[in-house]
């Protein structure tokens, strides 16, 4: 994160500077330079009459990217998305940490299952594999999951056990509870508005219970943590807290929640980009 302000965020990936809409940027830029010789913008409808990326023909549709030896595909997406959010590097890590220790720990001679709804590209799945787990990824789109198994490639984990399911999440879980499979570990990325690929309509607000509750009976005798995660402008850090809390109440554990951020490199301002809860056993 090199800069922000005007509303816009600018960042580096790889060799490239790309800028980027955050409304919350409600103060002014502290750099110049670098915001004129970005390698490529993202203009928003609202502005242009049309959004979509403008880059320089330097730019590659597609380069690859690493975080502590996890490889992945960096992509400029209609949706001003490039494949990936660098902010949630520290679920990464937390993911890949408490996988490892609770393997370590377990008795149960089997690998701590992982299961990642709306999974999109799949890096923090990889971190849980990489870690020992056995992983079901899901996502309601086939184009998603495809990046997902070639980040999967792109890291050589194509042999280790990651199933890749393209379903909609309430209905993965719905089945997975009547066929008696479990989970240690799951990590939820839930979209404000989305459909699955039978035209399911997916709304945060209204689906939000149902999906928490789902998480809990999935949860195995030896569960580990659940991850929440919302990029959605009227939740706050404190709801998904109380949401999450409100759903495992009965398990001994604690619920911890606050913003996902990045720092600016011009001045130091730690800048927010999503909410997010986890509980964690105790």
């Amino acid at each position: 994160m090199l800069d922000t302000g005007s509303g816009e965020k600018l960042e580096k990936f790889g060799s490239y500077t790309l800028s980027r809409p955050y409304e919350g940027a409600v103060w002014q830029k502290t750099l110049k330079r670098e915001w004129q010789d970005a390698d490529g913008r993202f203009s928003t409808s609202k502005e242009a009459g049309k959004s979509g990326w403008k880059l320089k023909k330097t730019v590659y549709k597609k380069w690859e990217m690493s975080y502590k030896g996890i490889k992945f595909s960096a992509s400029p997406t209609p949706f001003r998305h490039l494949g990936f959010f660098p902010e949630q590097a520290v679920h990464w890590d937390f993911i890949e940490k408490e996988i490892e220790k609770a393997g370590q720990a377990s008795k149960l001679g089997r690998p701590i299952r992982f299961l990642n709804l709306f999974g999109y590209t799949g890096v923090a799945s990889l971190f849980a594999l990489r870690a020992g787990a056995e992983v079901t990824h899901v996502d309601a789109s086939k184009q998603t999951l495809t990046l997902a198994k070639e980040n999967q490639r792109l890291s050589v984990m194509e042999n280790l056990p990651m199933r890749v399911i393209c379903d909609d999440a309430l209905k993965f879980m719905e089945r997975e509870e009547k066929r008696g499979n479990r989970y240690d570990c799951i990590i939820m990325d839930p979209p404000k508005f989305g459909r699955g690929p039978k035209d399911e309509v997916w709304k945060l607000e209204e689906n939000m219970s149902e999906l928490l509750s789902s998480a809990r009976n999935l949860l195995s005798d030896t569960p580990v943590f659940i991850i929440l995660t919302s990029y959605a402008t009227n939740s706050s850090s404190l709801s998904l807290g109380y949401a999450l809390s409100d759903a495992m109440a009965g398990l001994k554990g604690e619920v911890e929640s606050g913003e996902l951020c990045l720092q600016e490199e011009s001045c130091g301002r730690l800048v927010s980009l999503a909410n997010t809860a986890i509980w964690q056993k105790i």
